[in-house]
């Protein structure tokens, strides 16, 4: 394996990147309309390293323009689903054979740790890609028996050009949860990653053209939310928009969709999961998981189970777990093998989860662990644990998206169902119990798309993903997602007969 060193050494950055990062529109790299550029920071210095080309809502003219003529012609119906599952396939082996790259490229620009995201984000990445190459040529219709005067049968056809738009903190892993059901059902796609992490994208432009996709299947624009995305959501010519972010910028995104074509929308959006350890749990399993659920991505995850919820019984004995494993967590350098948390992703961040730091404090919650900034440069945060907070603070409401939790007591079973569904949002829920009967029951009360019993944070692209109430609409992998990109046309045919 590459070992790549000196982060903190901008010369370094700029000869990992090593390919054209401008937008990609039918299979041709450019500048943006504008010709402007996108600063691109090292989130462990805080230091400017690299520019991309800033699109622009007439650079997504012509890649929803580029996308159309590929829909009509080169792909969509015309190209068979075994074909789609090829080039699908041939994608993976290219991202395989680059996975040292591409996991650099993300621990460069977004401060991840390399090793999680070689060794997580992009595997998961790979197989995203290889298990929709296997479903292209199986997304099928079926036959249904009405009557025998005629024949009624099923097409499942793709909606058409899909627009789509990626978050920052796991930017290669969401580019494939979007493209890969998208290219198998025969969609082409006009992509935005965030401004901040556009650099796996771009690679990926060129492994989709290495690949052999034809012009205009994929479409990437890199700039900013309130120009491309805004553009996205409201052209006439997009069939469907997929969108993971912010549930407030999600709602701008299902307004924005409904005052133009009326199109199709999945949002996978913000949480705010319970973490719940009932008095029979294996307390160090759970304190590790529980770590996990936290701290994962710098709490830089919409799944973050930071609302800690433990029973009165053994609440002293597992924070005194919790705690000694947080304290273990090492803050440095991405490339060191032995890092576990790197900086936030920008000063926004940084700026936002500090703000809700300091409100913890002010509305009189307990910093039992952490609280403070780490080192005096880049956006490093603490890891931080609250306790003795109260139901109406902020810190306990509204989703950080950092390192940050909060412990609280509950009694018994009805208390904690409530207390965990006491929440906008119903995204995931985590819970921990050597009672099965106990688990089972507790995790069908609770109003989460995905429920983790005795672990946290466990993915699968064969597994549904999305949320309740304010977390969402639709469901990401599996079968599931290929409903987001399929139309259903159901063809009756008469045999004949006078009905």
């Amino acid at each position: 394996m590459t070992t790549f060193t000196h982060t903190f050494d901008t010369a370094v950055f700029k000869k990992v990147i090593s390919f054209p990062t401008g937008i990609f529109i039918d299979n041709k790299f450019s500048h943006g309309s504008n010709k402007t550029t996108i600063d691109l920071v090292n989130p462990t210095t805080g230091r400017v390293v690299a520019e991309v080309s800033e699109g622009t809502p007439t650079d997504i003219d012509r890649a929803v323009a580029a996308a159309r003529r590929a829909f009509n012609t080169t792909w969509g119906l015309n190209t068979p689903g075994s074909r789609r599952g090829q080039l699908l396939m041939k994608l993976a082996d290219l991202m395989a054979a680059n996975i040292d790259e591409l996991a650099a490229l993300d621990a460069f620009n977004s401060g991840k740790p390399f090793h999680a995201a070689r060794d997580g984000d992009c595997v998961d990445a790979i197989g995203c890609i290889r298990y929709y190459g296997g479903w292209a040529d199986k997304n099928h219709g079926k036959t249904i028996e009405t009557t025998e005067m005629k024949l009624a049968y099923t097409r499942h056809e793709p909606i058409g050009v899909c627009g789509q738009i990626i978050p920052w903190n796991y930017p290669l892993m969401m580019l494939t949860w979007k493209i890969a059901p998208a290219l198998a059902t025969g969609c082409t796609v006009v992509l935005k990653p965030s401004e901040f992490t556009p650099l796996t994208a771009l690679r990926m432009a060129q492994l989709i053209l290495e690949a052999g996709f034809p012009p205009g299947v994929v479409n990437i624009v890199t700039g900013y939310g309130d120009t491309v995305g805004q553009a996205i959501s409201q052209h006439k010519d997009i069939d469907k928009v997929a969108f993971t972010g912010s549930t407030t910028v999600g709602r701008k995104i299902l307004e924005a969709s409904s005052r133009s074509n009326l199109k199709n929308v999945t949002l996978e959006l913000g949480g705010k999961s319970p973490n719940i350890v009932f008095d029979d749990a294996d307390l160090e399993q759970a304190a590790q998981w529980t770590t996990r659920g936290v701290f994962t991505n710098a709490g830089q995850s919409c799944c973050a189970t930071t609302r800690v919820f433990v029973q009165e019984g053994v609440y002293d004995k597992f924070l005194e777990e919790l705690t000694k494993r947080t304290l273990e967590i090492k803050l440095g350098d991405p490339f060191e093998h032995d890092t576990n948390q790197g900086p936030q992703v920008s000063q926004i961040q940084y700026d936002r989860v500090m703000g809700y730091i300091s409100s913890g404090k002010e509305q009189g919650a307990t910093v039992h662990v952490g609280g403070t900034r780490h080192g005096d440069i880049g956006y490093w945060i603490q890891p931080t644990i609250f306790t003795n907070v109260s139901s109406e603070m902020q810190i306990v409401r509204e989703e950080i998206f950092g390192p940050v939790g909060v412990v609280i007591k509950f009694k018994d079973e009805d208390d904690i169902v409530r207390l965990a569904n006491d929440t906008l949002y119903g995204l995931a829920a985590c819970l921990f119990s050597r009672d099965i009967t106990r688990a089972l029951e507790t995790a069908h009360r609770l109003q989460a798309g995905t429920v983790w019993i005795n672990c946290s944070q466990l993915t699968g692209t064969e597994t549904p993903f999305g949320g309740y109430k304010q977390s969402g609409i639709g469901r990401e992998l599996g079968e599931y997602a290929l409903v987001n990109y399929t139309n259903v046309k159901a063809v009756h045919v008469n045999l004949g007969r006078v009905m």
